[in-house]
């Protein structure tokens, strides 16, 4: 991009604020903003001063595959942010750059192919109807995120990251707290330090060992001296938070097919088209409030006239960038039948989120177990009195109140 064509002018400053939305509504402050144009200024509830937003598909690609804008930096910086409690880990993944976040993610890779998923997919199936049995046995009216999509994914990512049983409730208790910005910054980061204790432990027990899960994976990358045990325990901590994210995502999968029945009941009689509807069921999901981590320019960029200067602060919205008409035709759409459908709901990059294999695999048994074994499985409430989470970072049903 040459001189000419950049513009020193800068757009307004955006203020967007915390908005607890309900169901699967778009934020409306997102859409202005994607209106506005393609790279806009914006300023959240906290942190400090303005930051970039790129919201086009091709735009958030370039942003988050170009090293010139690092993670790292932003850790000397006080940022604009969603939260009141930004948490900073030296060590985590999210703020590393290549190549120490490539050798990172490298230790634990082998858990996350599918392969590796392979070693967990019975057992956590078994897990899955052993709950449904239950619910089954109860007899309605039940709440499903209490009964069936909270413990499930927190049993998977523990069997996953090798967390005991009996210490999964502890596990669950210090995730809520984390993800939520209604309960202070003091009780997150005591809850994020606890978790970090926990994981301390676990790893260095196992230092050495042949096992597959995460912290076998981990402690034995520790005692090669590949990783450090600081590094071991962020990244613990991250995939642990990320894996039960799932458990808000598939909240919101069953808000839509619970109140678009039509949908519910193709995937009843095409079982075959599971796969890539659930994957489009992902792309239109709005599973998160405004925008995650940030990044800081370390030169200076050209993005669609802009000039982006060295020091700056950027978001990516791949919420917004799922709905680029460029890309997604009649993006408001939910098109089982969309193909491609190169969504970036677990991000682009370096960055994008290891787990993006295990959650479609939870959605899949999920959809398969409450669909076949679940007849007549709908809402025991209208839609409207569907309790959402508030002061939640990553968007979900609070109760899913159904019956059958």
């Amino acid at each position: 991009m040459t001189e000419e064509t950049i513009t020193e002018t800068l757009p307004p400053i955006r203020h967007w604020p915390a908005l607890d939305l309900r169901g699967v509504d778009f934020d409306p402050v997102l859409t202005e903003l994607m209106r506005e144009g393609p790279v806009t200024r914006i300023q959240l509830p906290d942190g400090e001063g303005w930051a970039w937003l790129v919201t086009r598909y091709e735009d958030v690609r370039m942003v988050t595959d170009d090293p010139r804008f690092s993670r790292e930096a932003v850790m000397d910086r006080e940022v604009t942010r969603l939260a009141p409690h930004f948490i900073q880990a030296p060590a985590a993944l999210g703020f590393l750059d290549p190549p120490d976040h490539t050798r990172l993610r490298r230790s634990v890779a082998a858990a996350f192919t599918a392969k590796g998923l392979e070693r967990i997919r019975e057992k956590s199936r078994r897990m899955l109807y052993e709950l449904v049995d239950e619910l089954l046995q109860d007899g309605p009216p039940a709440d499903l995120t209490a009964t069936v999509l909270t413990p499930f994914p927190i049993a998977v990512i523990c069997e996953l990251t090798g967390v005991p049983a009996a210490d999964r409730h502890s596990m669950h208790t210090w995730t809520q707290l984390i993800l939520s910005s209604s309960h202070g910054a003091q009780a997150s980061e005591k809850a994020r330090n606890e978790m970090g204790a926990y994981f301390g432990d676990l790893i260095a027990l196992r230092e050495g060992s042949t096992g597959e899960d995460v912290t076998s994976l981990l402690g034995a990358a520790v005692g090669r001296g590949e990783v450090t045990l600081e590094e071991a325990v962020g990244l613990a901590v991250l995939l642990q938070i990320g894996g039960e994210a799932i458990t808000r995502n598939s909240g919101q999968l069953f808000y839509i097919l619970l109140t678009r029945p039509d949908l519910a009941e193709r995937l009843r009689s095409e079982p075959e088209i599971r796969p890539q509807a659930i994957d489009e069921l992902l792309r239109y999901i709005p599973h998160r409030n405004a925008v995650g981590l940030s990044r800081i320019a370390t030169e200076d960029v050209g993005i669609r006239g802009v000039r982006i200067r060295a020091g700056d602060a950027i978001y990516v919205s791949y919420l917004a960038a799922n709905r680029d008409p460029d890309v997604f035709p009649y993006p408001e759409t939910i098109d089982f039948s969309r193909s491609p459908n190169p969504h970036v709901s677990f991000g682009s990059g370096p960055h994008h989120c290891p787990g993006d294999l295990l959650a479609r695999l939870e959605c899949e048994l999920l959809v398969d177990a409450l669909l076949d074994h679940v007849p007549g499985l709908k809402l025991a409430v209208p839609p409207n009195e569907v309790p959402f989470k508030k002061g939640a970072l990553i968007r979900g049903p609070e109760a899913l109140p159904v019956t059958w």
